[in-house]
């Protein structure tokens, strides 16, 4: 069945085109729909893609019962309810670069704007007055500029800040100090020595439950008076009415805002009646470049992981964003495969419920390891809950949920493209795979304490059995009399005599008798099918 888009928000047509293209996909561009209207059509897509006029509600997710992806043509996901999607296994999917050059340039447009007075000064001309007294200004050189978030924005606003001749420092805990060196500004530690030292303080963060109210009206006292505070970013982060009290008072010398908690701004709000504000309609990202941009990015975004389960731009993937995705699929596949395969033969032993899973891999994958346990914790839940679909997405949420404990490290002993599955609940299963540097297909070399070499195609078939002569024909004899054709068959044993184990790699899915042929076979001692599902 042919993916169906929906597009809406008025996508820039050289994004849209990069979909229509793709004659598997068939695309419907809407306007800005309604909600009742979208709640009613939502259940027929496979993906959403619009921009910030329409909210993605976690109502809206429960009902959109195809949907894969949702796709924000812009930075900003606050119109989504991200933990719904998450829980859903839904990826959502933005645009963060697109738009920082038109971010970047408006910044320092309106700074400049407002500190020499050119609003005032084009009304008063317009006005048929000649008041060149009034309109004394001062120069940004040699200004103290703090960017509270040193991302893709805050860096392009400190590199254009030097060419100013402005002194630059930043505040981001979850920034190295690489990016710092690299920009060239002093790296600030707290907030409040941001506060200290700002003559110009901006922030470019996302709204989040740490950044919502961040400069409140205690933070805003504290800046040195005269300062000018900037909000290109999202509404919120700066408490509107403790910036409009600020500017009232005299304490700032100015502000710029561009975003706002409720939009469109309400015509008695107090920032509208503050005194020396700069005030734009959100219009950060609104250059034809931007918006062309950001389009691209999330077409091209939403139609590779639609075609290739390529989710390394989607924001609620662990470890999303680590590099080459395709070149990772191998190992991911291999990973949810081994653990699939340590569940099945736990829950042979009456082990319904995994309290622990460990994942331990090589050097070469140790940069993966957020999403290889993503698609572990996957593998483990396969089968074992009510979920209609478990993926990247949603897997460590709800393993958590159920109170698995997941843990992730690397380890030197595997070798550098080596994975290591640990599941316990009672009792410890344990299933090791690795993949080869050319993305060929992963492999199990490792199944409990016996080493094998299977490639775990549609379907493996695990026997305990005796080590004595005879067993493997007749396991052999029972499958062919059943149909089921075999791809591989690997045999390891501990000691001569002792215990073995096989793993067999066969086509399709055994019929649920051919599992209780073999387990009535003498010397088999337990037999575990484990069919996965095209994962």
């Amino acid at each position: 069945m042919p993916c169906r888009i929906l597009v809406t928000d008025d996508i820039d047509a050289e994004g849209v085109a990069l979909l229509t293209a793709e004659p598997s996909f068939t695309v419907d561009e809407v306007p800005t729909l309604p909600p009742d209207e979208l709640l009613e059509r939502i259940d027929r897509y496979d993906a959403i893609l619009g921009r910030s006029a329409t909210r993605i509600t976690a109502e809206l997710l429960r009902r959109a019962t195809r949907l894969r992806v949702v796709g924000r043509a812009g930075v900003g996901v606050d119109n989504i309810a991200l933990d719904a999607a998450t829980a859903l296994g839904v990826a959502v999917i933005n645009a963060p670069a697109g738009n920082t050059v038109a971010v970047a340039e408006l910044f320092f447009g309106s700074l400049i704007g407002l500190i020499r007075h050119l609003p005032r000064a084009a009304t008063s001309m317009r006005d048929g007055r000649w008041e060149r007294a009034q309109f004394l200004g001062t120069e940004i050189k040699g200004k103290a500029l703090v960017i509270v978030g040193v991302g893709r924005i805050g860096g392009e606003v400190a590199t254009r800040a030097l060419a100013f001749g402005m002194d630059v420092a930043g505040y981001d805990p979850y920034v190295g100090d690489d990016r710092f060196r690299a920009l060239r500004i002093q790296r600030l530690a707290t907030l409040e020595d941001a506060l200290d030292m700002a003559d110009v303080l901006t922030v470019h963060t996302p709204l989040s439950e740490e950044t919502a109210g961040m400069i409140g009206r205690r933070e805003l006292a504290r800046l040195r008076s005269g300062a000018i505070v900037i909000n290109m970013a999202r509404g919120g982060i700066i408490e509107e009415s403790a910036l409009a009290q600020a500017l009232e008072t005299g304490q700032l010398r100015g502000a710029i805002v561009d975003a706002f908690v409720k939009e469109p701004l309400a015509a008695d709000h107090p920032l509208r009646k503050a005194k020396n504000v700069l005030l734009t309609p959100h219009v950060g990202a609104s250059t034809a470049e931007a918006q062309r941009n950001v389009a691209v990015d999330a077409c091209a975004a939403v139609r590779d992981a639609l075609l290739h389960d390529e989710l390394s731009r989607s924001i609620n993937v662990a470890g999303a964003g680590i590099g080459d995705w395709r070149a990772l699929q191998p190992a991911l596949q291999v990973t949810r495969r081994a653990a699939r395969v340590a569940s099945a033969i736990l829950a042979d032993r009456g082990v319904r419920a995994a309290q622990r899973l460990s994942l331990r891999c090589g050097s070469e994958l140790a940069g993966s390891g957020a999403a290889l346990l993503a698609a572990a914790a996957a593998g483990v839940l396969e089968g074992a809950v009510d979920v209609e679909r478990i993926n990247l997405i949603n897997a460590r949420s709800i393993a958590e949920t159920r109170g698995v404990e997941l843990s992730s490290s690397e380890s030197s002993s595997l070798g550098p493209f080596g994975i290591q599955i640990s599941l316990s609940g009672g009792m410890q299963e344990i299933a090791v795979g690795c993949v080869a540097p050319d993305g060929a297909p992963g492999r199990l070399t490792r199944i409990g304490g016996f080493h094998v070499d299977v490639a775990p195609r549609d379907t493996l078939i695990i026997l305990t059995n005796n080590d004595v002569p005879g067993v493997i024909g007749r396991v052999g004899t029972v499958l062919g009399d059943a149909g089921v054709n075999i791809a591989e068959y690997h045999q390891a044993r501990l000691a001569q005599g002792g215990e073995a184990l096989a793993a067999i790699s066969v086509d399709g899915v055994p019929r649920a008798e051919v599992r209780d042929a073999l387990l009535q076979l003498g010397d088999v001692r337990s037999a575990t099918v484990v069919h996965f599902r095209g994962v």
